[in-house]
């Protein structure tokens, strides 16, 4: 017997329980036939409504960018090559929401100091795409343990890695909220893009920085752990953010990848190591960026 992969995705955003508008945006998808689906979640900055509008042409670019890649000629490739288009579809779509970001503040002065975090994962079949701009995060859990794929591009997460800040400091820094990256700021962004393998059933989830103000790793895994059916996962953290406080906008999206067997005289798909960036998903294997 081999294995075939089933996907679901789910996702929410809310306002929070201070701000006056919702600068986060989400997007998600599931193929109905093929073994592909999507989340990306934006955390826009800039006020007067233009953060809204960063994060909402951030999801919106790449949500057209995905949904033209599923072709003839892409469903013929080896699954080399359907990683290498995947990886350039990831990279068009920042960069194409970039620019748009960027002509959108020079049409409009209230715009000008607008700009937007991008976070977003690729499933397809058992590859998994993990790309990141800023602060708002990609996690992985299975039964092994909660991995963080993605590593901030942030003030604080320097200070930690320098030593000069320990983990906990960061929590509660007057400049936890300073990206050192985001989409809207330069004419060049370069985003931190992963492929993974994904060997078991799993559970991805991608949030904005509304949550992890109030959930650290240890919470965010007992969460995805024990909370069922795992897609409400999204409900159960908002909720409790806000109940915590709620004080930035919160936006979390779900993708459980399942593994069922099926007759071994089907093909399964295989995508092969050793090519510089295929990681099988292990426990405490740290956030490749």
């Amino acid at each position: 017997m081999s294995r075939s992969v089933t996907l679901a995705v789910n996702g929410r955003t809310d306002i929070g329980q201070v701000r006056e508008e919702n600068e986060d945006s989400i997007t998600w998808y599931n193929h109905p036939e093929h073994p592909f689906a999507y989340v990306v979640v934006a955390d826009g900055m800039g006020g007067y409504s233009g953060g809204a509008l960063a994060s909402r042409i951030a999801v919106q670019t790449l949500s057209l960018q995905f949904s033209q890649l599923l072709t003839p000629t892409f469903l013929a490739c080896s699954p080399d090559q359907q990683k290498l288009m995947i990886q350039a579809a990831v990279r068009n779509g920042i960069h194409k929401a970039n620019h748009s970001i960027i002509e959108a503040k020079a049409e409009n002065p209230n715009f000008a100091h607008m700009g937007t975090t991008v976070v977003l994962v690729v499933q397809w079949g058992d590859q998994l795409t993990v790309a990141h701009v800023g602060d708002s995060r990609a996690y992985l859990w299975s039964l092994r343990g909660l991995v963080q794929l993605t590593r901030d591009h942030s003030v604080v997460q320097e200070m930690i890695d320098s030593g000069a800040m320990s983990e906990e400091e960061a929590r509660t820094s007057n400049v936890r909220n300073h990206i050192t990256r985001a989409l809207g700021v330069h004419d060049d962004v370069e985003p931190e893009l992963m492929t993974y393998r994904i060997a078991e059933s799993a559970l991805l989830m991608l949030c904005s920085d509304g949550l992890t103000e109030y959930f650290d790793n240890p919470d965010i895994q007992h969460v995805l752990a024990t909370h069922r059916p795992a897609l409400e996962c999204c409900y159960r953290f908002i909720d409790e953010a806000n109940h915590k406080g709620g004080r930035d906008n919160i936006s979390v999206g779900i993708m459980e990848v399942s593994f069922t067997a099926r007759p071994s005289y089907e093909t399964p798909l295989s995508v092969p190591a050793g090519t510089g960036e295929d990681t099988t998903v292990r426990r405490n294997q740290p956030g490749r960026t």
